[in-house]
C-alpha cells in the first residue's frame, strides 16, 4: 500500500467522511484556536472510537486506533493530540467497565451514543505522578462529592462535555481511601475555563486551564477503582499509560508524516532521499504497531509498558532525524511560501515534551534492567 494509505483506509472505515472533511479544510484553519477540527471529529462519531460495538461504539482495536491517530495527525496535529486525550480517558473508563458491575458501561454507552467529548483531568501532566494519581481534592457531602482543583493544560477544555478526574474517596468498607474517577459534566456550577496555551503551535487542541471550585458531583457519576493511593502501578494504571504512549506517539508520527508525504510527492527530490525518509518513517511506525498488537493480544503488563516507553523514545529519536531532513529537502522556497512547513515541523517535536520524559526515566529503567519493578518518574 502507498504511504499513509493503510492509515487513511482505517480512518475511513471507522469514522467515515472525517478524512475528506479534514483534507478539504486548510491546515492552518484546523490548527487555529476555535478551528473546526474538534466539531468534525464529534460529527463523525469519533468519541466512540474505542467503545465496543455492543455498547454503541466503533469497536476499534488498539492497532486501528493507532492508525486512525496517525491519519488524523497527518491532517491536523492539534486534533490528533487533543483527541488522544479523549481516547486516553475513554480507555480508562472502558478498563473500569471490565472491573465494575454495569453502571460503568451505561455511562460509556451514553458517551458513545451522544458523541460526548471527554477532557482529561488526570495527573498525566505532572512529573512523578501516576496517570490516576489525584490532582484534585475531594470531600464526601451526602450523596455527592465536592471537588476542588486545577488542571492545566487541559486539552479539549472549550469543547468538552465531561471532565474525567481522579480523586480519593473513603472506601465503602470504611478501611481507608481508594482512587475513583469522577465524571464531571462540563456545565456543572463551579467549573471555569481560562486561557493558558499561548503558543501558536497545537493551538487547535484547546489546551487551557480548567478550574473546579466546590463542584458537586453525584455519587452515581463516581466510579471506584478499588486501588489505594500510593500503591505500585496496578493493571488499570499500567493500561492507561500504555494507551497514552501508543496513541500520542501515533499522533506525532502523523504530523511528521505530513512533511514526509510532501517530500514523497515531489519528484524533483532525488529518489534515494525520498526512499530513505519513507523507510525510516515506516520503521518508526512499525515499532509502535508492535506494541499495539501486544495490547490487542491482551498483554497490558509491566513488560508491555516497558516496550511502549521504549517505542515512544525510539520514535522521538527518529523524528529528530526525519523532520529536519524533510524540511531541508522541501527547500527554502516551500518554507517561505507558507506557515505550514514550519508549523508541522514544530508540532512534530512535541512528543518529547510529554511525560514521562526520557531523562526522568533513566533511573527507573536502570532499576528495571536489574530486575526491580518498573517505576514511573
Amino acid at each position: 500500500m502507498r504511504f499513509l494509505e493503510r492509515e487513511r483506509t482505517t480512518l475511513a472505515k471507522l469514522l467515515p467522511d472525517l478524512d475528506s472533511a479534514l483534507r478539504e479544510t486548510p491546515l492552518m484553519e484546523l490548527e487555529r484556536p476555535g478551528g473546526p477540527g474538534i466539531g468534525l471529529f464529534r460529527d463523525s462519531g469519533g468519541p466512540g472510537l474505542l467503545v465496543p460495538e455492543s455498547h454503541r461504539g466503533r469497536g476499534a482495536s488498539t492497532l486501528d486506533a493507532l492508525r486512525v491517530q496517525r491519519a488524523i495527525g497527518s491532517r491536523s496535529p492539534s486534533l490528533a493530540v487533543a483527541t488522544t486525550m479523549h481516547h486516553f480517558s475513554m480507555a480508562t473508563l472502558v478498563g473500569l467497565g471490565g472491573l465494575g458491575e454495569g453502571l460503568e458501561w451505561m455511562l460509556i454507552e451514553g458517551v458513545a451514543a451522544g458523541n460526548r467529548i471527554l477532557a482529561s483531568g488526570f495527573a498525566e501532566g505532572r512529573s512523578g505522578a501516576g496517570v490516576l494519581e489525584p490532582s484534585m481534592t475531594a470531600t464526601v457531602t451526602g450523596d455527592a462529592i465536592r471537588i476542588n482543583g486545577v488542571k492545566r493544560p487541559c486539552s479539549l477544555a472549550r469543547s468538552m462535555d465531561v471532565l474525567t478526574a481522579s480523586v480519593l474517596i473513603p472506601r465503602e468498607d470504611g478501611q481507608g481511601e481508594e482512587l475513583a474517577v469522577a465524571l464531571v459534566p462540563a456545565d456543572s456550577e463551579g467549573i471555569s475555563v481560562t486561557g493558558f496555551w499561548s503558543s501558536s503551535f497545537l493551538a487547535g487542541a484547546e489546551s487551557e486551564q480548567v478550574t473546579l471550585t466546590d463542584v458537586l458531583v453525584p455519587q452515581d457519576l463516581v466510579l471506584r477503582t478499588h486501588s489505594a493511593a500510593g500503591e505500585s502501578l496496578d493493571e488499570l494504571q499500567t493500561a492507561g499509560l500504555i494507551w497514552f504512549q501508543v496513541l500520542m506517539t501515533g499522533s506525532y508520527l502523523g504530523a511528521a508524516s505530513a512533511l514526509v508525504e510532501r517530500v514523497l510527492l515531489n519528484d524533483r527530490i532525488p529518489e534515494a532521499e525520498r526512499v530513505r525518509l519513507f523507510l525510516e518513517t515506516e520503521s518508526a511506525m512499525a515499532t509502535v504497531e508492535g506494541v499495539a498488537r501486544r495490547v490487542d493480544a491482551g498483554e497490558l503488563d509491566e513488560a508491555a509498558l516497558s516496550q511502549a516507553l521504549c517505542a515512544r523514545y525510539g520514535v522521538q529519536d527518529a523524528l529528530a532525524r526525519i523532520v529536519p531532513r524533510a524540511v531541508e529537502l522541501l527547500g527554502g522556497l516551500n518554507f517561505m511560501a507558507s506557515d505550514e512547513i514550519g508549523h508541522l515541523a514544530a508540532c512534530a517535536h512535541g512528543l518529547s515534551l510529554h511525560p514521562p520524559s526520557r531523562s526522568r526515566m533513566t533511573g527507573p529503567f536502570s532499576a528495571y534492567l536489574a530486575d526491580r519493578p518498573l517505576a514511573i518518574a
